[in-house]
């Protein structure tokens, strides 16, 4: 019922977006443009201002199921450029937020001075640091996927150290004594108490830092001028008016997240269940 909501509202407001441009089509013909005439035009223009449900559809299976995928006219393709950078940023960012977890809880030192530096490094707009990003490797002779999956590292970071730094903080005195009357080391607290406690923490935070990570490569693919990836299929279509091509990698951008989060998800499950943690 809710989708359906949507597609109808979607329809109207393609119609009214793009109500302008074809009467001013039909005032130039001089020709008389009824309201069925109107409906009838405005969801298939092939520049629309908001492209139909339909169009948008079109655009997808173009784009996934009628070109070869090794061609850069491929969704597919592009989608692939797109994700190697998101999964290796993702990778780094994560593996640093957890580390940098385990040092806040275990060291005050850390907690007093990283902590704050990274709740700093999240209020510059990612818009501002991307093309700076790009610009200090390019000098270096480094382009492609590196300066991207940096970028990525950048915003998957906060969301798994902030989750991870709370789960490792959640045993209580009550769960932390009896480790200590038995006289356990500080690795078995961790390993034993700490870690398990966190580890619903963790999947949680992963699953907005992946999105995250994909938010990021496709900002960092943006200002470098890029012919490979999803951002590069937005930035062309914003170049020559394409605005299907646009709502198309749009969409598969966000079933591009949407399978990433299903696979941690899975993931997640699995972990939980052997661990003890779920049913």
């Amino acid at each position: 019922m809710v989708l359906l909501a949507i597609m109808v509202i979607w329809y109207l407001a393609a119609v009214w977006m793009n109500a302008p441009w074809v009467r001013d089509q039909a005032a130039r013909a001089d020709t008389v443009l009824t309201t069925g005439d109107l409906i009838r035009q405005t969801p298939s223009l092939d520049r629309p201002v908001l492209p139909a449900p339909h169009q948008v559809a079109m655009g997808l299976w173009d784009g996934i199921a009628g070109q070869k995928v090794t061609t850069k006219r491929s969704l597919v393709w592009h989608a692939w450029v797109t994700l190697s950078a998101t999964l290796a940023g993702f990778a780094i960012g994560s593996l640093a937020g957890i580390l940098l977890a385990v040092g806040i809880t275990h060291n005050r030192a850390m907690d007093l001075s990283v902590m704050p530096w990274a709740v700093a490094s999240q209020t510059v707009p990612i818009l501002a640091i991307a093309p700076m990003v790009i610009v200090v490797f390019a000098s270096m002779g480094v382009t492609g996927l590196m300066p991207k999956a940096v970028i990525a590292a950048w915003l998957s970071l906060f969301p798994v150290l902030v989750g991870m730094v709370k789960g490792l903080r959640t045993p209580d005195a009550m769960q932390l004594d009896p480790m200590r009357s038995w006289s356990a080391s500080a690795a078995q607290v961790f390993w034993r108490l700490r870690l398990p406690s966190a580890m619903p923490y963790l999947f949680a935070s992963l699953k907005v830092a992946v999105a995250a990570a994909l938010v990021g490569t496709i900002v960092g693919e943006l200002p470098a001028g890029a012919t490979a990836g999803l951002g590069a299929r937005l930035l062309s279509g914003s170049y020559y008016g394409q605005t299907i091509q646009i709502w198309s990698a749009l969409f598969m951008a966000a079933g591009l997240a949407a399978v990433l989060v299903v696979v941690i998800t899975a993931v997640e499950r699995v972990t939980l269940r052997r661990m003890g943690l779920a049913r």
